[in-house]
């Protein structure tokens, strides 16, 4: 089942968008020449991956076959596989360092901007026992709170020290 990155690609454009397709909008979709395109269309019906109708002179059907399912199948479930597993690396990470936050005393933590992995620190700050804080707190309040900025800052050094971290330096160097 070898297939290339762009076949998948134009493959799955076919099935979503089937019967009505053309060549020249899957150039497009998929961003490449119309030749390549064409290429890669006759290759998918050589492999037996998709199945290629005349419907007049200037139109041509295109559907994704049973095998053609099945390639498609098995590379959504490999991603899954993928995703799940980084999800697992996720989770144990920010646990860990959820962990060390509240070793190291901070009862608090605040996660600063958004971040696609905020429900794995929730998780984590239940798990320690350490309150994840919504909103920033009053100056007053600062001593016990630990800011953790999310995965789409950029670390900056300067900024760095007791009481502040963040999540895209913790994922890498763990």
């Amino acid at each position: 089942m070898n297939a290339s990155a762009k076949e998948i690609e134009i493959l799955e454009n076919i099935y979503h968008s089937q019967p009505n397709v053309r060549q020249r909008d899957l150039a497009q979709i998929v961003d490449l020449s119309l030749g390549m395109t064409n290429a890669i269309l006759k290759r998918l019906a050589q492999k037996g991956w998709i199945t290629v109708r005349k419907v007049n002179n200037r139109n041509i059907s295109y559907a994704v076959s049973p095998e053609g399912m099945d390639v498609i199948m098995r590379k959504s479930y490999h991603y899954f596989r993928r995703t799940i597993k980084n999800v697992v690396y996720y989770r144990r990470t920010i646990e860990k360092m959820v962990r060390e936050v509240g070793e190291l005393g901070y009862q608090k933590l605040l996660l600063i901007g958004q971040s696609d992995l905020d429900f794995i620190v929730e998780h984590a700050c239940t798990r320690s026992g350490v309150e994840l804080l919504n909103e920033d707190p009053p100056d007053h309040e600062l001593e016990d709170v630990f800011f953790l900025y999310s995965e789409n800052y950029i670390p900056d050094e300067e900024a760095e020290g007791n009481g502040r971290g963040y999540l895209q330096k913790v994922l890498v160097e763990m």
